[in-house]
């Protein structure tokens, strides 16, 4: 039993040692199966990747070859086009050289004519310096001889020839002057007539404006002279408050149904006025209701000062400007000048101003401006001592006005130099609207007196018979003695007196001068 255990068992063991041999030998088969299979499919792989390399490769040397044929193409085309533009710079350099040598050719044609007319030139002044020392000579022998000749018949001495001589070529001098001054007159008129013509006519806008008289009293209706008792009050207190608080004095007498107001000052005068118009409308007349009503008197009237001044720049269209310029312009409206309202007058200054800017290409903006502000120191010139134009460019200093507008405003009267062409325009703008008919009116006295200073400077010069003062003051007419001055001297002699107007005289506008000279040959016949 044991030996037939044992058989088995080694039977057994013989088999499992076999099956695991051969399992041994079938794995070292299946593997070397295996390998084999994994060598074929890495040698496939190995192979496609080999293929896909050398296309790649090939699509690689393809693309770098496309590459480098564009790059080619456009190194080409950039220098294709570099070497066009070359030749082109070289083509405009040539032709700019042909251009160059054309003009110094010309400039040489040019110097050569130049050199050639410099010496014809040349030749021409030594032939007149020539013919002027032989002329020098002439005269010098002519004048010898006329001295001789002289000192022979009148018996004079060397200076008595002299100062003779002297005399006589003063006046040959003076009638040479006069013909020059004639012949340059009428050049510039010639030239400057039509244009000035032109823009003074297209300036000027001539219209009939009111006239108020240049007064200093206003005179107030009363229902009745017992409202004089009561304006004057017990022992004239109320006047004496009314005074005091106006600052104007107040004339009762005994012209029937009216008292006047009297004062230099225009606002005052017109504060005195509507507060004792309320007062007799109001009945009330103490000391105490006077300076109630006055004081609410003079806020209406500041209150209408500063609505005019603003309705005033509105309509020259004037804008930036302080509010204590807008109350000086406001008080303007209370100021006359020679009948002419200021405030009207300076509207229309400011509108002359744009105009005749506009027409010489100017700024009319800047012209309105100053033509509206230039009488501006009248508003308180009673108040400052000085002249208005000075009065009112310091004022418009302090509010930074620009040195354009206080040079007009200070020069259009020509206290001062103008150092712009606006203040030219202002000064002329002022002469029109002053001196267009119906704009001022003159006190007699002053009146009278300038046409007398007219006829005084017209009679101091030498050879004048008479003068007359005509169209009031505008024009005087010189009538000259035909022996004494000639032709020539006679365009002189007005330009002499019409200078000394300007220098001697202040007025507005201009003042024409005709000198009349006449021949007058009478013969009788017996």
């Amino acid at each position: 039993m044991d030996i037939l255990a044992l058989t088995g068992n080694a039977a057994i063991a013989g088999i499992v040692i076999g099956g695991i041999v051969l399992g041994v030998v079938l794995a070292f088969v299946a593997g070397k199966i295996i390998a084999t299979i994994k060598t074929t499919n890495l040698k496939k792989d190995l192979q496609k990747q080999i293929e896909e390399a050398k296309q790649q490769a090939e699509n690689i040397i393809r693309a770098a070859n496309l590459d480098a044929t564009a790059e080619t193409l456009k190194k080409r085309e950039i220098f294709t086009a570099e070497a066009n533009q070359a030749k082109a710079e070289i083509r405009e350099a040539e032709r700019r050289l042909t251009k160059h040598e054309d003009a110094i050719e010309r400039q040489n044609d040019q110097i050569a004519q130049r050199e050639k007319h410099l010496q014809q030139t040349e030749q021409n002044l030594k032939n007149r310096v020539s013919q002027l020392d032989e002329r020098e000579k002439e005269i010098g022998v002519t004048i010898a001889q006329q001295k001789n000749q002289l000192l022979k018949i009148t018996a004079m001495n060397a200076e008595e020839a002299r100062q003779l001589l002297l005399k006589k070529l003063e006046d040959e001098c003076e009638q040479e002057m006069s013909v020059i001054i004639q012949r340059k007159t009428e050049e510039m008129l010639e030239a400057a007539e039509d244009k000035g013509r032109e823009i003074i006519s297209s300036a000027i806008q001539r219209y009939a404006a009111d006239q108020t008289c240049e007064v200093t009293v206003s005179t107030i209706d009363i229902p009745s002279d017992d409202m004089k008792g009561r304006i004057i009050g017990r022992e004239g207190r109320n006047i004496r408050a009314f005074e005091k608080a106006t600052g104007v004095d107040v004339v009762v007498d005994d012209t029937p149904g009216v008292i006047v107001i009297s004062g230099f000052n225009p606002v005052r005068r017109e504060v005195a006025r509507l507060s004792m118009e309320r007062l007799i409308q109001d009945g009330r007349i103490h000391p105490s209701r006077i300076e109630e009503l006055v004081a609410q008197t003079k806020k209406d009237v500041i209150q209408k000062i500063m609505q005019v001044g603003k309705e005033a720049t509105v309509e020259v269209d004037v804008r930036g400007l302080n509010n204590k310029i807008i109350m000086e312009i406001g008080t303007l409206n209370y100021r006359t000048s020679y009948g002419q309202n200021v405030l009207r007058h300076s509207v229309e200054v400011a509108f002359l101003a744009q105009v005749m800017a506009d027409e010489l290409g100017l700024d009319g903006s800047i012209a309105r401006r100053a033509g509206l502000l230039h009488d501006i120191g009248k508003a308180m010139d009673h108040e400052i001592e000085g002249g208005h134009p000075a009065i009112g460019a310091n004022f418009l200093k302090r509010y930074n006005e620009s040195p354009i507008i206080l040079n007009a405003v200070e020069a259009h009267h020509g206290d001062i130099a103008a150092d712009n062409p606006y203040s030219p325009l202002i000064a002329a703008a002022d002469a029109i609207s002053a001196s267009r008919p119906g704009a001022r009116r003159e006190t007699l006295e002053r009146y009278i007196k300038r046409l007398e200073k007219l006829e005084e400077i017209a009679n101091t010069f030498k050879g004048v018979e008479s003068c007359y003062a005509i169209q009031a003051g505008r024009e005087i007419r010189v009538i000259v003695n035909a022996n004494n001055v000639d032709d020539e001297n006679a365009n002189k002699t007005a330009r002499d007196i019409a200078k000394k107007i300007e220098e001697e005289m202040t007025y507005p506008g201009e003042i024409k001068v005709t000198l009349l000279r006449e021949v007058r040959c009478v013969e009788y016949a017996r």
